[in-house]
């Protein structure tokens, strides 16, 4: 008994040594990104690393709030955050449910065309959604940014809650049927509420994708209009100049609706992602 109680302190020793190394190897950047953003410009660009400030100010945040137009890409990024989620809650519920419940000639190529779709790099549609935008006036607007952004997040939406549409049971939905509901309202009231931690899960993936994309956003939009802030940030990158206090300050910022995001929705959000790892 007394050796399986060694191996098992030895095991929890080991396990949370791992569990200190990844969390100081997730949260590390954050950190220093944070402690630049409060350094003096002195302490940033020095021959000798200054790990911490000798000074703390926050000049930093000031200036990219009242000096550049940062509020207005982290605005434009709300918007087009808010449209890419609220699209694909209303196509990829649809689309998903249909998966879930019907077969249907073309049904598996559908479902195998989502797949092919995020297996190609995004890259590699910067130049038909560039055609397609500019053919349809979209280019350069929020709301083009936001069908491009929906163009490679759906299929991850509508595969993810594919899966939790499964697991509700089809019972309830049967007896909203016969008490003269129709398919689409049986969906509504009984389905969608049944999978609600999974939609809200899916719906903060979708969310998060679309908050932190750089490549749509910086080859579709030309103007401040429509420009989200991870663009804005890499445009503050100068041929002479590396403003990294402003860099770090506007990082920092543009974390915070994240984390607000994660605070509010975490228990649900939890229960979502634990819903889909378990079936039956």
């Amino acid at each position: 008994m007394a050796t399986i109680a060694r191996s098992t302190r030895l095991w929890d020793i080991v396990t949370y040594a791992v569990l200190g190394l990844l969390a100081a190897f997730c949260l590390g950047p954050i950190a220093w990104t944070f402690l630049t953003s409060i350094k003096v410009d002195d302490d940033i660009v020095t021959k000798d690393m200054v790990y911490i400030p000798s000074r703390i100010t926050f000049d930093h945040y000031v200036k990219i709030w009242t000096q550049s137009d940062y509020p207005t890409l982290v605005l434009n990024s709300v918007a087009v955050t808010a449209m890419t989620v609220a699209i694909c809650l209303v196509a990829g519920t649809i689309a998903a449910y249909s998966f879930a419940r019907f077969n249907y000639p073309g049904r598996s190529q559908l479902m195998l065309g989502y797949l092919v779709v995020r297996m190609f790099p995004a890259v590699l549609m910067i130049i038909p959604l560039f055609i397609v935008m500019r053919s349809i006036d979209l280019l350069d607007t929020k709301i083009g940014l936001a069908l491009a952004y929906t163009s490679f997040l759906l299929p991850l939406f509508v595969w993810m809650m594919k899966g939790f549409f499964e697991a509700a049971p089809k019972e309830l939905e049967s007896a909203a049927r016969i008490d003269g509901s129709t398919r689409l309202g049986a969906m509504v009231r009984i389905v969608v509420p049944i999978a609600r931690n999974g939609l809200v899960a899916t719906g903060v993936f979708v969310a998060i994708a679309a908050w932190n994309e750089f490549l749509f956003a910086l080859m579709l939009t030309t103007s401040q209009g429509a420009r989200t802030w991870p663009v804005g940030l890499q445009l503050m990158v100068g041929e002479f100049q590396l403003p990294w206090g402003m860099l770090a300050a506007g990082g920092m910022i543009s974390i915070v609706p994240v984390v607000v995001v994660f605070a509010v929705v975490q228990r649900v959000m939890v229960a979502g992602i634990t819903a889909g790892a378990v079936k039956g």
